[in-house]
């Protein structure tokens, strides 16, 4: 019976510095074993003898060359990834989760909203639907960081733009732009409400800080989004992701076991606390 406990080495194939703080890790599992996950589901990520942090999937799981998360340093198992190179090991155990369901977004207009390293689960499965483009409608990405030196997947984001009928809108939070800014400039709820989207046949995808998503819930609610068609990640509340620690708990959910996808509708079932 296998250990869920023992993580499977991996080794670092690339590290992409995305802002000051925030890094991009691409890794293969030993012996290139395949791991098939799905967007929205998280693994548990260990820099050995340190410690380990939960990060959800940042790639599509359509593209098989590498497994991708992403990290902001602030603790001491992130302090010791954050020195290590291509070609280190680190240690992994997953995928743990649910996840978005792809199934019942096929045919609508997808929005897809992020708000600083929040991006990163959102990127899971805004590619995902970018590499399956037939199966949806109209694609809008909202991206906003608090500054322009903290926005992530800079090189990535003239892929998206490129996706037929698709949209992207990045935003910086006022005070934050530079001199050769040309984006938007706008906390991501107000430029939201700027665009020209409406909640029939659409889904929303939405992840970044707790403050941003409650705001943004209200933006969606206010152009005509069901709550069931609402979708957001609570990944920020996962520890042991095996619902053995009791940290991740809202209420009666386990947030690592019955999430981290939750719907508008499901989020309202639950304690104010998350």
């Amino acid at each position: 019976m296998e250990n869920i406990y023992l993580p499977k080495l991996a080794v670092i194939k690339e590290i992409i510095q995305e802002t000051p703080d925030t890094k991009t890790v691409r890794i293969t599992i030993n012996n290139n074993e395949c791991i098939d996950f799905l967007p929205g589901q998280f693994g548990e990520f260990s820099f050995i003898g340190e410690g380990e942090s939960t990060f959800g999937f940042s790639s599509s799981p359509l593209r098989k060359e590498f497994l991708e998360f992403s990290f902001r340093t602030s603790g001491r198992a992130t302090s010791g990834m954050n020195g290590l190179n291509p070609g280190d090991m680190i240690g992994f155990r997953g995928p743990y989760g649910n996840y978005f369901d792809t199934a019942k977004m096929k045919g609508k207009n997808l929005v897809f909203i992020g708000g600083g390293i929040g991006m990163a689960p959102v990127k899971s499965i805004l590619e995902y639907c970018i590499d399956e483009r037939s199966n949806y409608g109209k694609i809008t990405v909202l991206y906003g960081a608090r500054t322009v030196s903290d926005l992530m997947y800079k090189g990535v984001m003239e892929e998206w733009k490129k996706a037929l009928d698709t949209n992207v809108v990045i935003t910086v939070d006022p005070s934050g732009e530079t001199k050769d800014w040309t984006g938007r400039v706008g906390f991501v709820p107000t430029v939201l409400e700027q665009l020209p989207l409406k909640g029939d046949n659409a889904v929303a995808v939405v992840c970044g800080p707790l403050i941003m998503i409650k705001f943004v819930l209200k933006s969606l609610d206010k152009m005509g989004f069901d709550k069931e068609n609402i979708i957001t990640t609570l990944e920020n509340r996962m520890k042991c992701g095996l619902g053995k620690c009791g940290r991740c708990n809202v209420g009666s959910v386990y947030v690592c076991k019955d999430g981290p996808v939750f719907t508008a509708k499901e989020l309202e079932a639950l304690p104010n606390d998350f």
